[in-house]
């Protein structure tokens, strides 16, 4: 019955890992890390899908690395490393967007570089990845990458509904449809995540009342 009891705990601690990125401690609509991108490139559905999946893949690529180094890599350039490590799988998924699409590319422009300094990566990486066997976290990245990728998914869809009419640039709307074009700019990005913050915290605010 102990070895039972034992095996549900750690089944259930497994699942934990990879849950708490979805919702509990979502990185953006919890803990609002990675805002630069978040507001910058989800001005359409593509792009914020795009920048999500290549932000979960940096997170995955780099918690595995970090943790299968962690016993190797001093203290004292622990920071340095860790930025190294995700530049290089930054480069990689650079070269690997542009040669899917040019314009894709084109569209995330920077962004993609900056995903070097997103705090999220790094922070990971330096409170969970170092300090964990490589099964947790690659649980940890898939979880909290996939809930990143989620986001922006929200916003960027939102955003381009609204601002163009259209998702993934296919019309939905009949031709008398009134595009909110401010939807589609900067201030549209702002207006859309204070939106779906207040639908957020409303949903924990009765939950945890119950």
């Amino acid at each position: 019955m102990s070895k039972d009891n034992s095996q549900s705990t750690q089944k259930a601690a497994t699942t934990d890992e990879f849950i708490k990125g979805l919702w509990r401690d979502n990185p953006v609509f919890v803990q609002v890390l990675g805002m630069c991108p978040v507001l910058a490139v989800s001005n359409t559905a593509e792009n914020a899908l795009a920048m999500g999946l290549a932000t979960a893949f940096v997170l995955l690529m780099s918690n595995i690395l970090v943790s299968i180094l962690r016993n190797f890599i001093p203290k004292q350039v622990r920071i340095a490393s860790y930025i190294l490590i995700i530049a290089t799988f930054v480069t990689v998924t650079d070269y690997v967007i542009q040669a899917i699409s040019v314009e894709l590319h084109k569209s995330l422009g920077a962004f993609i570089s900056l995903i070097v300094v997103n705090c999220l990566i790094l922070s990971r990486a330096e409170a969970f990845a170092s300090k964990n066997t490589v099964w947790k976290s690659i649980l940890d990245a898939l979880g909290m990458g996939v809930g990143f990728t989620l986001a922006l998914f929200c916003l960027g869809a939102v955003r381009e509904v609204l601002g163009n009419g259209s998702i993934f640039g296919l019309p939905i709307f009949s031709e008398g449809f009134q595009s909110w074009i401010v939807m589609i700019l900067p201030a549209g990005g702002f207006f859309t995540l204070a939106a779906w913050l207040l639908i957020i915290n409303a949903v924990q605010a009765k939950k945890a009342k119950t």
